[in-house]
């Protein structure tokens, strides 16, 4: 063993003395803010158009991929995804059923690198093929180039199923192109919607007599300018007509009375063919937004006048018409929430009628109107989850299959007692039942097989919670192979999140499963700044309270040492998009407590946070620089502004996609670039930009199981498996 740690330490050394000659080019800037003087060694790095900032970029990504390449067993898991793949045969998802049974859906069979539309009459009608990417060409380029792929994002039939919109982007660039496609006869119209994202805002909302949709328009495309995101504007699109001749009904230019930031989406909502209004919510970084209702005759005569509904301050979450009725979710004085609804004409969102109160220990997390009553769902610590009924003033328990750790919903509607369920844990795979209140039975109801996964049959799931340095008690999930020895030698992989109220539900990862059939375990810390325990766990991880998040993580990180499972040489960290705040801090805070860290797309650099993709929006989840109190929050979480010289921090790769819209490819350069200047540490600093990504959605599967694998191989190598230590250069 002695002999293996020189070999792995010597091979460390060459690579790091070749990094510290190729260090990034620095240009200082020195900054005040309310008094305090902040000093951006590498604000340079930020303008992506100049050549030295390219060409460093470019070398520290081929140095990474040199390295990479020396791992033996780097695409292990690449190659295990691909043979499961195989096993499974195809796979489904975006399923959307319309109210007469005609099923739409994405299907990728083993082997293609993206999912066709496929669609069929009832559950049991025969499939056919809809749509096949690989044949569209861009609006924007008519010469068809095979260089070009396309990404299926979104598809939405109209009310009837007799037409269907498809969202298509392209290389992660989050910014899509629409077609629209006679269903009978598979004629795609010729007209091409662009300049839109649906699959990220507002999403696609058709008229009740399916003649066209609204949509949101971003008025500039331009990654790189300042107006990007900013703007952008509700369309209502007629099939047919020119996409160009926009007929904006709700934008900040459109309805100036209404005062609409050009930071927030302005989105519109329907939920029923035959509802009687739309509402128009303005869609940010925030759970509880401003929204507006009209009545759906005076949209369509043109009309502009927009009526407030309700405010910030009103904590309205997750809305539903029901005719005249509003069903909702409020946090109002309800950090749990509770299910609630109000009227169209006289509402009152802060004093409503409650119809299922605030539960003590669950959290009300989703729920589906019916002709039968209001399905819903609660999760404890974010893991444990529930299915109850609401019906003739009465909840109804509702026994799951299976004990699942998360739970979707899906209806047709309040006209239709059609529910479907689908249950997943983390080790137990989606499963989709259609649910019978009459027999108050479960009926299997997948559109891809049930596989049987023999080789994960001694993976045990243990859920647990930590105190902890405040004594609050944080959700721990352990994934692992009942085999282990908890002998302080398990490899660890942390992966965790804790922003924007978003809960790390347990969900079916084969690379999990497999790493833990590796002899690791996977734990995930459910820490403050998620949503996993209410809305008071979201703002107690948040702007000044952000070190929570990374407190907690590490307290995590601690019990497992204590408890005997791992050691601060066996423990590796990943964390992605806001999740690097998590990561970044935790690592810099406590180097001597990881032995590797990988960040993608990481938020790295938040005092600089306004100068991001979605910096308008996000300030209201990190904090504005531009306040004098929650500039110090900033500060305080900004991973790249405390990284000390002469530390010694650990193995560290971080990636990001060139053409992120979210987090900026330079959050993750200037991070590193400093790191190298800084530490004096022998672990490599790796940074690795995808040419052809963005923020980690719209790629093809091989691409994501290449990430995968190139992440999993680089936390085995640095916390010593033998199976992925590199033998070149040992004799040097």
């Amino acid at each position: 063993m002695k002999i293996k740690i020189f070999f792995i330490t010597l091979f460390s050394i060459v690579f790091v003395k070749g990094q510290k000659n190729n260090l990034a080019p620095s240009q200082s800037i020195t900054d005040e803010y309310f008094g305090i003087k902040v000093i951006d060694t590498y604000r340079n790095l930020e303008n992506l158009q100049d050549h030295q900032t390219i060409s460093w970029m470019k070398s520290q990504t081929d140095y990474t991929n040199s390295l990479l390449n020396k791992i033996p067993n780097r695409n292990y898991y690449l190659d295990k995804r691909l043979e499961f793949d195989k096993r499974q045969g195809y796979f489904v998802s975006d399923l959307r059923i319309t109210g007469n049974d005609k099923y739409f859906y994405l299907k990728r069979n083993a082997g293609e690198k993206t999912a066709k539309v496929y669609y069929r009459e009832y559950f049991s009608g025969e499939e056919k093929l809809l749509y096949d990417p690989s044949s569209f060409t861009s609006s924007f380029d008519n010469t068809p180039d095979v260089s070009h792929e396309f990404i299926i994002n979104l598809i939405s039939p109209s009310w009837d199923g007799s037409v269907i919109a498809i969202s298509l982007s392209e290389k992660g660039k989050e910014l899509s192109e629409i077609i629209v496609i006679d269903v009978k006869t598979k004629h795609i119209y010729p007209e091409v919607i662009n300049q839109t994202n649906p699959s990220n805002i507002g999403g696609i909302r058709w008229l009740e007599d399916n003649s066209g949709f609204f949509y949101v328009y971003y008025p500039v495309t331009d990654t790189k300018s300042h107006l990007f995101n900013k703007n952008t504007q509700s369309v209502l699109y007629k099939i047919g007509e020119n996409p160009n001749n926009r007929n904006v009904v709700f934008s900040n230019i459109n309805n100036p009375n209404l005062k609409i930031d050009q930071d927030t989406f302005p989105s519109i909502l329907a939920f029923n063919a035959d509802d009687a209004y739309y509402i128009g919510i303005l869609v940010d970084s925030e759970d509880f937004r401003k929204t507006f209702i009209i009545s759906k005759k005076d949209l369509l005569a043109g009309k502009k006048n927009w009526k407030p509904l309700y405010d910030k301050d009103s904590k309205v979450h997750n809305i539903r018409l029901v005719g005249e009725e509003i069903i909702f979710f409020s946090g109002y004085n309800s950090s749990n929430y509770k299910l609630c609804k109000t009227n169209v004409q006289n509402p009152n969102f802060k004093n409503p009628k409650v119809i299922v109160a605030e539960k003590k220990d669950e959290v009300l997390d989703n729920y589906t109107v019916t002709k039968d009553g209001i399905y819903f769902t609660t999760t404890k610590n974010g893991v444990e989850a529930k299915l109850y009924l609401y019906k003739d003033g009465k909840e109804i328990p509702i026994k799951l299959p299976y004990v699942s750790g998360d739970i979707i919903l899906s209806s047709k509607g309040k006209n239709f007692s059609d529910i479907w369920v689908s249950c997943s844990g983390w080790a137990n795979d989606e499963q989709r039942f259609r649910y019978n209140l009459k027999t108050n039975d479960f009926t299997l109801e997948n559109l891809a097989p049930v596989i049987e996964y023999p080789e994960f049959k001694d993976i045990v799931v243990e859920e647990t919670t930590v105190r902890s340095y405040d004594g609050v008690e944080v959700p721990l999930s352990l994934i692992y192979n009942k085999n282990i020895k908890r002998d302080g030698t398990v490899p660890v992989l942390m992966n965790g999140y804790g922003a924007f109220a978003e809960s790390y539900s347990p969900y079916f990862s084969i690379s999990y499963l497999l790493w833990a059939n590796q002899g690791g375990i996977v734990a995930v810390p459910h820490v403050r700044g998620g949503g996993e325990k209410g809305d008071q766990w979201h703002v107690d991880g948040q702007k000044l309270k952000k070190p929570n998040s990374w407190k907690d993580l590490i307290a995590c990180a601690e019990y497992l040492i204590k408890e005997k499972y791992t050691s601060s040489k066996k423990i590796a960290l990943l964390g992605a998009s806001a999740g690097g705040i998590l990561m970044g801090r935790a690592v810099i805070e406590r180097p001597d407590l990881f032995s590797a860290v990988i960040i993608e797309s990481g938020v790295l650099n938040t005092v600089r946070v306004e100068q991001n993709g979605t910096g308008g929006t996000t300030v209201k989840e990190y904090g504005d620089p531009k306040d004098s109190v929650e500039f110090r929050g900033l500060l305080e979480m900004d991973a790249y502004h405390h990284v000390k010289k002469g530390r010694k921090y650990p193995a560290m790769l971080i990636t990001a996609g060139i053409n992120d819209p979210r987090v900026k490819p330079w959050m993750s350069t200037k991070f590193v670039a400093k790191l190298l200047a800084d530490d004096i540490s022998s672990n490599p600093k790796l940074l690795k930009i995808d040419y052809e990504g963005g923020h980690g959605k719209d790629i093809s599967i091989v691409k994501r199981y290449a990430s995968i694998a190139d992440i999993f191989a680089f936390a085995f190598w640095q916390l010593g498996h033998p199976d992925y230590q590199p033998k070149e250069n040992t004799k040097k």
